[in-house]
């Protein structure tokens, strides 16, 4: 035992020196090795704890400075060195009442004690002002409620009261009193009578705000109003009161998982499993929901939205539980509804349910990553299509037509296999060939979905094409034009390679004139142009139609009305269109040896259309811009489908690399939205969107561009691009704009630390790649404007003098911020400044400085030179044994006037030097000289 004692023993004090030269990280390793072998509750382990505590406090990790010091304060209690950390980092915490507490405790034990003074007299203040600002929330609180809840007061006092409320919501001890006073019972009385809609919706967000990150007060909310209430709010055909209700519903599952609202926070897995059954319980009651026949359209989108956003295994993973419910079947039934079906037992649904629902689909399969979960949702897709097979009615199998075709375009291997059993594409050819203008609608919509994949495509193509010719010449233009989409689909066949043509040349030009007249002809219906936009989506990947439709106004200005629509399920008809002109789909790389392989082995090769050049590219997108696509682009990305938000993310990061249409996409709120896709979606949805941002950032003021809030929430999406899987571009484009960030306040510069942003910042300073190697040195020029990032530089580590070495680069702008943050680090740290006489190289690198041809490093070398010598005399004496004396003197004898400022410096470094006496001024007849004098002398 005496043997693992003196161990924990050596790896204390090998933690204190690492600690003492703020080597944090491995202090904190080698303390916590002394605590696996130290004995439990022994005084020793007591010791280490404390010890590790301090440097968790260093590195700011203060949730787990209180663990220790609790673990430690078991041990020994009212030990002081424990409370008094504890205390350090409960005021971080801003959990002031228990740090004054725990400083109080202090006091008693320890009166004598000099470092807990300033901290309990700190402490003592802000107990007290807390208490006086409690005192005034209570009087708040109360005339809120006297206000809001008085039905005879005037309107506009009790919508101003109700808004107070919301705010006063926001303060932790606020809603704790509110809760206390009744507001849950009062908002629920209130809103069964209230007829103002600012007034309810107001009321429903403070719901919201009070269960926000409170276990405490959302479980309250519950007992009070209970679950059948939210779905009760949410039952509304007001857009804004839907919206509310939906984020309620949102806010209380995030409390009870762990999740913040902001996008991209990961669940809390104990806190799931400790409300496992107030989570499914709700959500459960969500799954019934969907088939209730009563509720609005919008409300059932909201909640399909609602499952959607948590069953996926990034959230709550709630999606096995939801098939085990039977829930794919409810989504089915969404699925099959048709407004030429409306019944009494019919359901209300928007014209965005069946894309909603479809979208759902494909998110739940998602999840079903084993073979035994694909199976279970296949098996309650097998029995949908049964009974509804089974049934001898004509509406059955039209109701399972329309479900398949969702299933087609949500989880597309279901609906793959579901139309690939026997008789079903049959039915459906039959179906297409009747003279029943539904049956022939359905089935062309079903026929389209269908050819997705190319064998699909081919079968299609065989036995289908006749049939949809047919369909074409029908007096119903509904018929006609799904007709003509699916000729659209099959004619797109050969995607966006010249030399596949299914059809002969110059049918693509006439059905895409076809589907022009469907979607620029006013009297039409939405439906009709939505299907003409989706025939296009198709047609599009010809150059030639591409051209033709882009400078045809009024079909470009037909497609972005339908997108500010708003409208889910046009979505995937104009997106892809916008992405197929501005050439944002896919492309994969060929390398040229495989390229030359193929030709020898006489397979075939794709051709680029002379069309697809860059500038006729950039002539669609700058068209496409100034018609305004950007507001039709923010409408649409409300979808919760991240494949969709993938192409919008395209269709922006394609606009934003032309550096004049960026000034409009963030004027039309396109900055806005690019965020949240940035951080949730498809891997290549984010980076397509993190682009887009790094592009803005680099062309416009931080300060216009992501105004508020939004500069921080922007930094994850930009430091993410900073991955070796991401282009050189995207690397560079998001060190420019990273740049442009650290430039803008202290904030913004944490937020880049906290998010890991310098450790990958100065990786790039190593590339061989100039532009990122200038691109990177620049944005640490920005960021060390940051105290903390001057402390990284003062550590034990090499970072000064590799900056000190760039200073030799052959690229001038790397020279000139490498100079500029040498400036910045030497005015401020003494240390830095004598790290650089460490580099075996300085010499050679001052004088790069100093005799640069470029004023502004001259000026930059000179400035530095006057930080290092200013004050020091032992690195004076060194710099001034060299030749950089005679450069210095050359310096001041030029008359330049734009070499002012830097003969100014040059003369100050020698007037420094003369000040030591290292240097003396020349009578007329000698010149200036240096000596050398024994370092001794002074003493």
């Amino acid at each position: 035992m005496g043997v693992i004692s003196e161990e924990a023993e050596n790896y204390k004090n090998k933690g204190n020196e690492a600690f003492k030269s703020e080597n944090y990280q491995e202090a904190l390793s080698l303390y916590t090795k002394a605590i696996n072998l130290s004995e439990k509750d022994s005084r020793k382990r007591a010791t280490f704890l404390k010890n590790r505590a301090a440097a968790y406090l260093k590195i700011k990790e203060y949730a787990k400075v209180i663990k220790d010091c609790d673990e430690a304060l078991q041990i020994i209690p009212e030990d002081p060195k424990a409370l008094f950390r504890r205390a350090q980092a409960l005021e971080s915490e801003e959990r002031f009442e228990e740090a004054y507490r725990d400083a109080k405790a202090i006091f008693t034990v320890d009166p004598t004690n000099k470092a807990v003074q300033p901290l309990l007299a700190r402490l003592h203040a802000v107990v007290q002002e807390r208490a006086r600002i409690n005192a005034q929330t209570g009087n708040k609180v109360e005339q809120m409620f006297k206000v809001a809840f008085e039905i005879g007061e005037e309107k506009e006092k009790r919508q101003k009261a109700v808004g107070n409320l919301l705010v006063l919501a926001k303060e932790t001890v606020a809603a704790d009193l509110m809760i206390q006073k009744g507001i849950v019972h009062k908002i629920q009385q209130l809103l069964k009578i209230e007829k103002n809609p600012d007034i309810y919706v107001n009321g429903v967000r403070v719901i919201s705000q009070l269960c926000k990150r409170s276990v405490e007060r959302t479980l309250n909310v519950i007992k009070v109003v209970g679950i059948p209430w939210f779905l009760e709010i949410i039952d509304s055909d007001i857009e804004e009161r839907v919206n509310a209700a939906q984020y309620c519903l949102q806010v209380i599952l995030n409390t009870f998982s762990g999740m913040d609202t902001k996008k991209d926070t990961k669940p809390d897995q104990q806190l799931c499993e400790k409300y496992k059954s107030e989570i499914d319980t709700l959500l459960t009651c969500l799954t019934y929901s969907i088939t209730n026949r009563i509720i609005t359209g919008m409300a059932r989108d909201a909640i399909m939205e609602l499952i959607m956003r948590n069953c996926h295994y990034t959230t709550i993973n709630w999606a096995e539980r939801f098939v085990e419910i039977r829930g794919i079947q409810r989504l089915l039934e969404v699925c099959s509804e048709l407004e030429e079906y409306k019944y009494e037992s019919a359901m209300n649904i928007t014209s965005s349910s069946a894309t909603i629902a479809a979208a759902c689909l494909a998110r739940v399969y998602e999840n079903m990553y084993y073979d035994e979960a694909r199976e279970r949702f296949n098996n309650q897709v097998d029995d949908f299509v049964r009974d509804k097979l089974l049934a001898p009615d004509l509406e059955s199998k039209v109701r399972v037509t329309v479900a398949i075709t969702s299933l087609l375009r949500g989880p597309l291997d279901v609906g793959n296999y579901v139309i690939s059993k026997e008789g079903i594409m049959e039915m459906i050819l039959v179906m297409a060939q009747t003279e029943d203008t539904l049956q022939q609608k359905v089935a062309c919509e079903c026929l389209i979905a269908a050819a997705s994949k190319k064998d699909k495509a081919r079968a299609i193509i065989n036995k289908g094409v006749d049939i949809l010719k047919k369909l074409y010449t029908s007096k119903n233009d509904a018929v006609r034009v799904r007709a003509l989409v699916g000729l659209c689909k099959i004619g797109s066949f050969g995607g966006d390679d010249a030399s596949i043509r299914p059809f002969a040349d110059g049918s693509t030009k006439k059905l895409a004139e076809a589907c022009r007249k469907f979607l620029i002809n006013p009297a039409k219906e939405n439906d009709m142009r939505k299907w003409a936009a989706e025939g296009l989506s198709y047609l599009t990947l010809d150059a030639d139609v591409k051209e033709k439709l882009v400078e045809d106004k009024a079909a470009i200005q037909s497609l972005i009305e339908l997108a500010k629509t708003g409208d889910q399920s046009c979505l995937y008809g104009v997106v892809t269109t916008l992405v197929n002109l501005c050439n944002a789909y896919e492309k994969q790389e060929v390398m040229p040896e495989m390229l030359e392989l193929a030709k020898f082995a006489k397979h075939h090769i794709p051709e680029q259309h002379e069309l697809d050049d860059l500038d006729f590219v950039n002539k669609r997108l700058t068209v496409l811009c100034k018609a305004g696509v950007t507001s039709g682009l923010v409408a649409l990305s409300k979808t919760e489908s991240h494949n969709s938000k993938e192409l919008i993310a395209r269709v922006f990061n394609a606009i934003c690399s032309l550096q004049e249409l960026r000034g409009i996409v963030v004027q039309q709120g396109g900055a806005k939205v690019l965020i949240p896709m940035a951080l949730e979606g498809t891997p290549n949805g984010k980076k397509q969107a993190a682009q887009a941002l790094s592009r803005i950032g680099i062309t416009i003021n931080p300060e216009v561009a992501f105004p508020g809030q939004r500069n921080l929430e922007v930094v994850r999406p930009l430091v993410a691009l900073l991955h070796p899987d991401c282009s050189a571009l995207e690397n560079f484009e998001a060190l420019m704009a990273l740049c442009n960030l650290a430039g803008m306040n202290e904030t913004t510069r944490n937020r880049i630390l906290k998010e890991g942003g310098l450790s990958k910042i100065e990786q790039y300073m190593f590339e061989d790649h100039v532009m990122l190697q200038r691109a990177a040195t620049q944005c640490i020029c920005n960021l060390l404007q940051s105290e903390e990032v001057i402390k990284t530089y003062e550590g034990n580590n090499d970072k000064c003098k590799f900056l000190y070495l760039l200073c030799q680069e052959e690229d001038t702008d790397t020279v000139k911020a490498a100079a500029g943050a040498l400036c910045i680090l030497t005015s401020v740290s003494k240390i830095c400044c004598r790290k650089l006489l460490d580099c075996q190289v300085w010499l050679e690198s001052l004088r790069c400085l100093l005799a640069n041809p470029d004023k502004e490093i001259q000026y930059r070398g000179a400035y530095m030179l006057y930080n290092i010598v200013s004050g020091d005399k032992d690195i004076a004496v060194r710099i001034f044994e060299t030749d950089v004396m005679e450069i210095l003197m050359a310096l001041t004898k030029l008359e330049d006037p734009e070499l002012y400022r830097t003969s100014e410096l040059a003369q100050k470094c020698l007037d420094a030097a003369e000040s030591m006496g290292l240097i003396r001024k020349p009578d007329e007849s000698v010149s200036l000289e240096t000596f050398k004098e024994d370092p001794h002398e002074d003493n």
